[in-house]
C-alpha cells in the first residue's frame, strides 16, 4: 500500500513537472522546460507510454535550448521504445535533427536589438499614439486628382468592347422577334 502511494505521488509530481515543462517550452523558456522535463522523466519509467511522451518533449526542448547532441542521443534511445508511436516520433525527429543545416541569406533575417543592454531609465519604450476622434459625423473631404497626371488618351479597347456588347444585344433582340 505504501508503494502504491509513492508511485501515485511520483506520477502526480511527474505530471505537474511535465505540464510545467510544456508551458515553459511554449513560452520560449527552453532551459526551464528542459529542467522540468528532465525531472519528470526521472520520475517515470522510460518504457511507459507517458514516459515516452515526456522524453519526446524533452528531445524538442533540448533542440530548442541548443543541446542538439543530447537531443540526438535521446532520439537514438527512443527509436527502440516499446510504444510504437513514441519510436515512430523518435525516428521522425532524428531524421530532422540529423538533416543538414541550411544557411539563410542575411537579407532574410531581421536583427532584433537587445533591449537588456539599455540603461535602466531607458528600458521603458515610449510610444506616442495620436488619439482617434470618437466616431465623428464629419465626412472625409474628397481627394482631388491632378488631371495632368492622369492618362486621358483615348483607349480603343473601350470602344471595341462597347461595339461588341452592342452587337450581342442587337443579335439577342433580333432572335426574340
Amino acid at each position: 500500500m505504501c508503494v502504491q502511494n509513492v508511485n501515485a505521488e511520483s506520477l502526480e509530481l511527474a505530471r505537474s513537472r511535465y505540464q510545467a515543462g510544456r508551458v515553459a517550452f511554449e513560452n520560449g523558456q527552453y532551459r526551464e522546460a528542459v529542467e522540468n522535463l528532465e525531472k519528470a522523466s526521472a520520475l517515470l519509467s522510460g518504457n511507459s507510454r507517458f514516459g515516452g511522451e515526456v522524453q519526446i518533449w524533452l528531445v524538442t526542448a533540448y533542440e530548442a535550448a541548443g543541446r542538439t547532441e543530447d537531443a540526438i542521443a535521446l532520439c537514438e534511445q527512443l527509436k527502440r521504445h516499446p510504444y510504437s508511436e513514441t519510436s515512430k516520433q523518435a525516428r521522425h525527429l532524428l531524421y530532422i535533427l540529423k538533416a543538414p543545416k541550411l544557411k539563410r541569406p542575411s537579407e532574410w533575417m531581421t536583427e532584433i536589438p537587445d533591449l537588456g543592454k539599455l540603461p535602466e531609465n531607458e528600458s521603458q519604450v515610449r510610444i506616442s499614439v495620436k488619439p482617434r476622434p470618437a466616431t465623428s459625423t464629419k465626412k472625409p473631404e474628397p481627394e482631388f486628382v491632378d488631371l495632368s497626371q492622369v492618362n486621358t488618351k483615348d483607349n480603343r479597347f473601350i470602344w471595341l468592347a462597347l461595339i461588341v456588347i452592342g452587337l450581342i444585344l442587337g443579335y439577342l433582340v433580333w432572335l426574340n422577334v
